[in-house]
């Protein structure tokens, strides 16, 4: 069995176009992305599948290994599936789907990821939440929120503030931020990419709720740290102020 890593990096983006190559202290965002990601002992391999030669010729500037993919793909998840499928990989490979996006990975994020689908058997998806009292990030829609039940096994997944408090409190309210992070057994991420988009994921734009609607359980893992993701270039000024050159 091999465990991968896979990062999803497309050129397009509405909000922020070519933002893997954004620069973050004098190197791209892609390459803080991987070069974290590369301290992660557990995994055996580690490449970014990406829609754009600019984007594949960063990677092998700084030496390191990308995958050219489609760029008619709805999702990263499309794309990491579609570099599974090129990479020959088999049913039982583990492979885990790092964001882009997310310069201040830890490795120990990644290893929790496996670990997670490791030791849960039935559960052929794992995904990252993260335990907060973060009050404007439980009424923000941005942020997605998720509850789980005593076993590890995520619940339900919402943009709305959840669980929701019916009655007022002093405290606030603790709760489990998702963290974007997945890993997969490759033959079920190769089934999610051909399951229909359930009425729950296209009412939230929640991609993982077709996982839970199509009867597959996802099991949680619970990050230590919490993640800085750039969706736009203020995200990029603000992350550029508190990380160290």
């Amino acid at each position: 069995m091999q465990i991968v890593g896979i990062i999803p990096a497309r050129y397009q983006s509405t909000r922020f176009p070519a933002k893997p190559l954004a620069m973050i202290h004098g190197r791209p965002m892609i390459q803080h992305v991987y070069e974290r990601s590369r301290l992660a002992s557990r995994l055996d391999r580690l490449l970014v599948a990406t829609d754009d030669t600019c984007i594949l010729e960063a990677v092998e500037a700084f030496g390191g290994e990308a995958l050219l993919t489609g760029s008619h793909h709805p999702s990263g998840t499309d794309r990491v599936a579609e570099a599974c499928r090129l990479l020959n990989l088999s049913d039982g490979d583990i492979v885990v789907n790092i964001q882009g996006d997310e310069p201040l990975v830890e490795p120990v994020m990644i290893h929790l990821l496996i670990e997670a689908l490791e030791k849960t058997p039935r559960c052929p998806m794992a995904t990252l939440g993260f335990q907060t009292s973060d009050e404007r990030d439980y009424l923000n829609p941005n942020v997605v929120k998720l509850v789980m039940d005593n076993s590890g096994r995520a619940l339900y997944f919402s943009r709305s503030p959840l669980p929701c408090r019916r009655d007022a409190g002093d405290t606030p309210l603790s709760f489990i931020k998702h963290l974007g992070f997945y890993a997969y057994r490759n033959a079920f991420l190769q089934t999610f990419t051909e399951l229909s988009p359930g009425r729950l994921e296209n009412i939230e734009k929640l991609e993982q709720l077709r996982t839970l609607e199509h009867g597959y359980c996802i099991r949680v893992a619970l990050s230590p740290v919490e993640t800085h993701g750039i969706d736009t270039p203020q995200d990029l000024e603000k992350l550029n102020l508190i990380m160290h050159p």
